[in-house]
């Protein structure tokens, strides 16, 4: 498996303590531009050439188009989850904003790992696949005052994978004293940040990209053990631009992989 880390310098102190996503010189697999000045497509590539240290071994129990978006999407929801202890410690109770493509996974990660899972989410119909398909614990509709008060100081930690403009406030209410929400969407515009549920809550707020080669492994190794994958629509090269319209309608669970063998007359 090929995930978005392409090369890295190697030589940092980043890349010494296997964090190469942080590294200055990182270089992505797709959508930028290499070292010797050509750009790279991604999953978009007929062929792709890799250095052994960034590739990952996928477990033989995961199929491979349901196995591939976690190369993504999952290390990204499983690297702050690891970061705060989360893989094998006692049973906390942890809140996921937003069921895409990175909460989906993020559920299921709680989930295989013993914890209480709390879904925040704008949209009520998203409840009954929230709680009855992935098996959330919980489910608060952040746009319902009382729902929000109802679950004030109730969360240990909260995973924020929306790439939608909201606001933080209210969310942070949800944290119990020393909780910590680690944010890894990607909102366009800079996200609302009041100073006082920091502040009455002794509250930490931190970011984060994927994660590294050795922490990508162990995930995968984790999903093979667990029979973890992402919920996917496999899409032909013909349907990418009806894919893409629908992905900006937010018509898909949860992943489309592009099944780039597939037979095209547009190729």
């Amino acid at each position: 498996g090929i995930g978005c880390l392409a090369a890295s310098c190697l030589d940092c102190e980043f890349c010494k303590s296997s964090q190469e996503n942080y590294c200055d010189q990182l270089q992505f697999t797709y959508n930028g531009v290499f070292w010797d000045g050509s750009i790279t497509y991604g999953g978009y590539s007929k062929m792709i050439v890799a250095d052994y240290r960034y590739v990952v071994h996928v477990p033989e129990s995961l199929p491979m188009d349901a196995a591939a978006p976690l190369l993504c999407a999952g290390i990204t929801v499983f690297t702050p989850l690891k970061d705060h202890n989360l893989i094998e410690s006692p049973r906390k109770k942890i809140g996921v904003v937003g069921l895409g493509g990175l909460g989906h996974v993020a559920v299921k990660f709680g989930k295989a790992f013993g914890h209480h899972v709390t879904v925040i989410s704008t949209s009520p119909s998203k409840e009954k696949e929230a709680r009855e398909r992935l098996g959330a614990d919980g489910f608060i509709v952040s746009s319902n005052p009382k729902q929000m008060e109802a679950g004030k100081r109730t969360l240990d930690f909260i995973l924020d994978t929306v790439s939608a403009d909201h606001g933080l406030g209210p969310i942070l209410e949800l944290l119990k004293v020393n909780g910590t929400m680690v944010i890894v969407g990607a909102p366009g515009k800079p996200l609302e940040l009041p100073a006082f549920p920091l502040l009455f809550g002794k509250r930490t707020i931190k970011g984060g990209i994927i994660g590294g080669m050795k922490e990508t492994q162990e995930m995968m190794d984790l999903c093979g053990k667990y029979k973890i994958s992402c919920d996917i629509e496999v899409v032909k090269p013909d349907n990418i631009n009806e894919a893409l319209n629908c992905l900006a309608k937010n018509d898909v669970k949860y992943r489309f992989v592009i099944d780039i063998a597939g037979s095209s007359s547009n190729l």
